[in-house]
């Protein structure tokens, strides 16, 4: 199986300025994705970015990088556009890794191109991990997700959904027993003709409401294979708390 990583790297952030280029024991946050993702299956990893800032600091390090415009309002167009200027075939697998996440297993990475790759009838393959807390059921920045017997996704959604009817009128204090509740992982596999379709379309209804971009494919009738993690998965970096946290896990002390 071949395919392709894109790291989709922004310099601007409204919290952390600069963000992918902070230093991370020694290496800037990108070099640290970059490495995890080298260290999977994939033929090609690209860092994709719209600052010249970011592709010396990538070239620097031994990356590939390519510009993409400014304008893009999403990291899904900004791989559109990658798969574009490396002309990959129409069949052609992408996988998206965030540039804020040094600690992304590589065996993850391998999970969701291979899910896609096992699937030909679905145009993106993404996963998931089970709620164990009522908080996180509750919290609509943990995104839920909700599968077929087939684990292609049914919806997603920043409620708790599936919705414990009987539990969440007796007010519970815990979360239920017995629900299937799932919180999406952030982490894409695509096929490139998908992709192209994809950045044809206007944004949908449902896509606005809950600000989830993968609302737009379920609304165009694209299956998305939804499989559990295999392996923990580490937190991104979106604050200066997270920030500190990944240095902790690389021994530098605060």
């Amino acid at each position: 199986m071949h395919f392709t990583v894109v790291i989709p790297a922004r310099y601007a952030s409204t919290r952390l300025p600069g963000k992918p280029l902070l230093d991370i024991a020694g290496r800037p946050m990108l070099q640290r994705v970059w490495e995890q993702a080298r260290q999977s299956g994939a033929g090609r990893v690209v860092v994709a970015t719209d600052d010249t800032r970011i592709v010396q600091a990538a070239e620097s390090f031994g990356a590939e990088a390519l510009m993409t415009d400014a304008t893009h309002p999403s990291g899904t167009d900004r791989l559109a556009q990658v798969a574009r200027q490396l002309q990959l075939p129409e069949e052609a697998i992408v996988v998206n890794v965030q540039g804020d996440e040094p600690l992304i297993p590589p065996v993850l990475i391998d999970q969701v191109a291979g899910n896609l790759a096992a699937h030909p009838a679905c145009g993106i393959a993404t996963l998931c991990v089970p709620i164990t807390t009522l908080d996180t059921l509750r919290d609509p920045n943990a995104v839920k997700v909700v599968t077929d017997a087939q684990g292609r996704a049914l919806y997603f959604s920043r409620a708790p959904v599936p919705w414990p009817r009987d539990a969440f009128a007796a007010a519970a204090a815990s979360l239920p027993a017995g629900g299937p509740w799932f919180r999406h992982v952030g982490l894409y596999a695509y096929r490139v003709g998908f992709l192209h379709r994809y950045v044809g379309w206007p944004q949908a209804p449902l896509e606005r409401l809950e600000q989830l971009e993968q609302l737009r494919a379920l609304y165009h009738g694209v299956s998305i294979h939804v499989a559990e993690a295999v392996a923990d998965v580490p937190g991104g970096v979106d604050t200066p708390e997270d920030l500190a946290a990944v240095r902790a896990r690389f021994g530098v002390k605060p």
